[in-house]
């Protein structure tokens, strides 16, 4: 029967049927999301978003392309050959693709770069993270999680049912009282955390896990590519590629790509694809999309030049906003000025925007509800010259915004 009109009556409904109302039970939270990320906002926006875009003149510093390589020539004539001289791309699960691929032939350098047997590649480092997890953990399997590691691995842990235990950021004692306590599991760090920029304790904490015969997962989405020789990673950088038992990273960061990796043992890269969900029931990367990353695998393994320049340009900005007085937890190209409450960030937020200078809001969930804050993303292209406008500005408003209030400033004074 084909009905004409957008509203009918729902008997136990409560009222007319149309598609722009939802029962109370949506309602309800579609509300709490208003009140809790819109209501409070001078602009009626998510704090993640300002009162104006940037223009031409702005300075950016929100983009995880720290080699500063997404418009790179080769890159782009790689995808732009593939599209051109292929007749049809295979729209499907990746299981059905066979060795001779440019997947396959991508995933083994991938697993030479970073001293792995094997790796398999993924539609995304969300993707790898959740697969990973669904097949190496169920309920039976303690999982120890730095309380600071990416959503993805949160969420991955869930999905396998396994139970979480957090330790304390980078506080490898915690971690082993832990293991003593509910047995052998599997570790979960990030190498460079995303929200603080601070780097992991890796000798420390993958020589606990493997102690106590833990297995132990290394997300490296934000260092592959910017340390470690030729930029293969943290882990090859302590040495621990034959120690660790994976590695994660998305490839949405230093590989300004949209895809994921897991580099691993070459038994255990034979299993996974029929085991995990991601990689069966989801269409694996198109040809270009792997043509560009090997293209970009190729920029990234001769990149020591932009690699120097990224780490010099993030340590002097590191250095000064630390001698302004801000609270900077960061060992690397991620900068964080830890504002704390939302509103502090506002003010924050909007200071720099009116000067034209532009970060990422980080707030609930991405950090603890009380330790908001803005995150500076140094790439190794900015001039420093623009470096030093974000100082300056830095500088000047730091009564505006009330810095020398902060709990993270009076933290740093203690």
């Amino acid at each position: 029967m084909l009905i004409n009109d957008s509203t009918i009556e729902q008997p136990g409904y409560g009222g007319e049927f149309s598609v722009s109302n939802f029962p109370d039970f949506l309602e309800k939270r579609l509300q709490a999301c208003h009140e809790e990320l819109f209501a409070p906002r001078k602009n009626k926006k998510p704090l993640v978003l300002g009162n104006r875009m940037p223009d031409a003149a702005s300075i950016m510093l929100q983009s995880n392309d720290y080699l500063n390589i997404s418009n790179h020539p080769a890159i782009r004539r790689a995808q732009l050959d593939t599209l051109s001289d292929i007749s049809q791309e295979p729209v499907m699960s990746a299981v059905f693709l066979h060795e001779n691929s440019g997947k396959h032939d991508f995933e083994k350098r991938m697993a030479a770069y970073t001293g792995f047997e094997s790796a398999i590649l993924c539609q995304s480092g969300w993707a790898a993270n959740a697969g990973l997890m669904q097949v190496i953990a169920d309920s039976s399997t303690p999982v120890y999680i730095d309380f600071f590691t990416h959503m993805s691995l949160w969420e991955g842990v869930k999905i396998a049912g396994a139970v979480p235990y957090a330790f304390r950021h980078n506080d490898p004692s915690h971690l082993e009282r832990l293991i003593r306590q509910h047995g052998q599991g599997v570790v979960l760090v990030d190498s460079l955390y995303s929200t603080t920029g601070d780097i992991s304790p890796l000798r420390e904490i993958i020589g606990i896990a493997n102690r106590y015969g833990c297995i132990s997962v290394v997300d490296e989405s934000h260092s592959l590519g910017t340390h470690g020789e030729h930029g293969a990673g943290l882990v090859n950088e302590c040495g621990l590629a034959g120690q660790v038992h994976f590695i994660t990273a998305s490839l949405a960061k230093a590989f300004a790509g949209r895809a994921g990796i897991i580099c691993c043992s070459a038994k255990f890269a034979k299993y996974y694809p029929y085991m995990a969900f991601p990689a069966i029931f989801s269409s694996t990367l198109l040809p270009y999309e792997i043509a560009g990353l090997s293209a970009t695998l190729d920029v990234i393994e001769n990149g020591d030049d932009r690699r120097r320049a990224l780490y010099e340009k993030s340590r002097y900005f590191r250095d000064r906003l630390r001698a302004l007085g801000y609270s900077i937890a960061s060992q690397s190209q991620i900068v964080a000025i830890e504002g704390g409450l939302e509103s502090d960030t506002e003010l924050l937020r909007d200071a720099l925007e009116d000067r034209n200078v532009f970060g990422s809001v980080f707030l609930a969930p991405a950090t603890p509800k009380t330790r908001s804050l803005m995150r500076f993303s140094v790439h190794s292209g900015i001039a420093m010259e623009e470096l030093d406008y974000v100082l300056k500005v830095c500088e000047d408003i730091r009564d505006e915004i009330g810095m020398w209030s902060w709990k993270s400033t009076k933290r740093q004074k203690a």
